[in-house]
């Protein structure tokens, strides 16, 4: 059973019934279901959801109204949805304060993806390294100065592969599946990522290892993922 509270606001009942079966299965089970916008705004208040699925076409104010009094006193993920598939309604709604944009018809599966992603990235955000420097072995990663040093030599890394690294450095030693890395550092369902993970590993590798065809600290678990280890302990 999962703890968080999502918000879903529709005036459909039947998507209100729908989004809720979905997330049920996947062991969502605090699921709060809101019917119009003014009623969202106060719900929202007093509950604190984790996350909000919002439609955009609301009997009484709109959802891009609701998103906008809501990120007076919240900062949840919200996750908008519409009949409305024009990239001028996707770009107002990521403009009021929305995280994500799913078109109806949707599928259930791929909403429920989408909410995990965003309150995995949430997590990650809130739950920084306490210490701004990281040592594992001959490398030093200062995460807020998003840098990476071989003793006194400065690695050069793109953005992407320096989250990669804080990332797998703050679960050293844990294993980390290519899905949720895909969906923490991108914040994006992780279908067909295996390529780009992978991709991105190989230049981590090429800029970290001495021989990065026999790693030391990235290492691939076969059929589970990745981890960072300090080949230095034991």
């Amino acid at each position: 059973m999962n703890c968080y509270k999502i918000m879903i606001v529709d005036d459909e009942t039947d998507i209100l019934d729908l989004l809720e079966k979905a997330f049920n299965r996947e062991g969502y089970n605090k699921i709060i279901k809101i019917v119009n916008g003014l009623t969202a705004v106060e719900t929202c208040y007093k509950l604190q959801p984790d996350l909000i699925i919002l439609d955009v076409m609301l009997p009484d104010i709109d959802g891009y109204e609701v998103c906008k009094q809501i990120r007076v006193f919240s900062h949840c993920p919200i996750l908008f949805l519409s009949s409305k598939n024009d990239e001028l309604d996707k770009i107002l709604g990521l403009s009021v304060g929305g995280d994500d944009y799913v078109t109806k018809p949707f599928s259930p599966r791929e909403v429920v993806y989408r909410v995990k992603a965003q309150l995995r990235r949430t997590e990650y955000k809130q739950n920084p390294s306490k210490n701004n420097f990281i040592q594992i072995g001959e490398f030093i990663i200062d995460t807020e100065g998003c840098s990476v040093k071989k003793g006194s030599h400065l690695i050069e890394l793109t953005a992407r592969e320096f989250e990669i690294l804080q990332y797998l450095a703050e679960n050293k030693g844990r294993v980390i599946s290519r899905e949720r890395l895909y969906e923490t550092v991108w914040g994006e369902d992780s279908f067909g990522c295996d390529n780009t993970i992978m991709v991105h590993i190989r230049h981590l590798r090429e800029k970290l290892e001495d021989n990065p065809a026999v790693p030391q600290y990235l290492i691939t678990m076969k059929g589970l993922g990745y981890k960072l280890v300090n080949p230095y302990e034991k």
